[in-house]
């Protein structure tokens, strides 16, 4: 198995740098979103559809506005 730093980003035509801005970009996000998910298990209430609505959205973003090249053999692009 052959470590890359670079071969994932490349196969969704990123960069490294551009590539973590992305993952940092959506982890804050679900961060935000996991945190409003346990407000809202105390206070069902609160953030009703905050959690399903951000999962939605970056996965709607990362769909489109992604191009996926073919993955190297064995590997998914994800």
């Amino acid at each position: 198995m052959r470590w890359s730093l670079t071969e994932h980003p490349a196969s969704v035509g990123e960069s490294y740098t551009e590539h973590m801005g992305v993952a940092f970009r959506f982890g804050g996000k679900l961060l935000l979103a996991s945190l409003a998910c346990l407000a809202h298990g105390l206070l069902p209430f609160m953030f009703v559809t905050t959690g399903s609505s951000t999962v939605r959205a970056l996965y709607g973003e990362m769909v489109t506005h992604r191009r996926r090249d073919a993955a190297p053999q064995g590997e998914r692009a994800t």
